[in-house]
């Protein structure tokens, strides 16, 4: 097996993944993603795509590029790109990824600002008299 290239996007995010046989390691932008995201939470966003698909993560090494946004925008790109690697692998991992919406990118992103307001809908108070 050759490698395996997929991009992931979330919020301002963009993750470029390399999938390769391997031991297991996941290796996010130089560091292991366990000390680069040291929340359990958002260090599962990375291992759900092989629990989906029922195939150990240990098979596989992963090498990461993510640059943007927040850790959470990153992890949940991150989470794309290899939902989008391993429907490359196999197309069969593609149902059930789907279902579970990881192949889907999330379009939400924060409101821009409005002019005359302090935030994107808060205004100031109003005052009658």
């Amino acid at each position: 097996m050759e490698m395996i290239n997929a991009i992931g996007r979330r919020k301002a995010s963009v993750a470029r993944i390399y999938l390769t046989k391997g031991d297991g390691k996941i290796v996010v932008n130089g560091k292991d993603y366990k000390t680069y995201f040291p929340q359990p939470h958002i260090q599962a966003n990375l291992t759900d795509p092989f629990s989906t698909v029922d195939i150990e993560s240990s098979i596989y090494d992963l090498k990461v590029n993510v640059s943007g946004g927040g850790f959470k925008g990153q992890s949940e790109a991150i989470r794309m790109g290899i939902a989008r690697a391993l429907v490359k692998l196999n197309e069969d991992f593609r149902k059930p990824l789907k279902d579970k919406k990881y192949l889907r990118r999330d379009a939400r992103v924060v409101e821009r600002k409005k002019y005359g307001k302090p935030k994107a809908r808060k205004s100031f108070q109003f005052s009658k008299r």
